[in-house]
């Protein structure tokens, strides 16, 4: 389990990581951001989770993953 959760992590810095350098190339970094975490937000809430008896439980969980990812992420420096 620990490796699984190890190899969760690496994959949220990936994508946190992705995120930031394609936000950096757009005119206005916070608004895409934004704009972003909102999408990915509507797509957690939208899908369809099968087989579970409580989905509301894991769409809470994968609501507060997403936030954590854009939580690490800081507005560019005024330098």
């Amino acid at each position: 389990m620990d490796e699984l959760n190890g190899k969760l992590i690496a994959c949220q810095i990936l994508i946190t990581g992705l995120i930031a350098r394609v936000a950096n190339e757009q005119r206005d970094p916070l608004r895409f951001l934004t704009d972003f975490r909102d999408e990915i937000k509507a797509v957690v809430n939208g899908v369809n989770i099968a087989g579970m008896e409580n989905s509301d439980r894991v769409r809470a969980v994968a609501q507060k993953t997403v936030d954590e990812l854009f939580s690490l992420m800081k507005p560019p420096s005024s330098d």
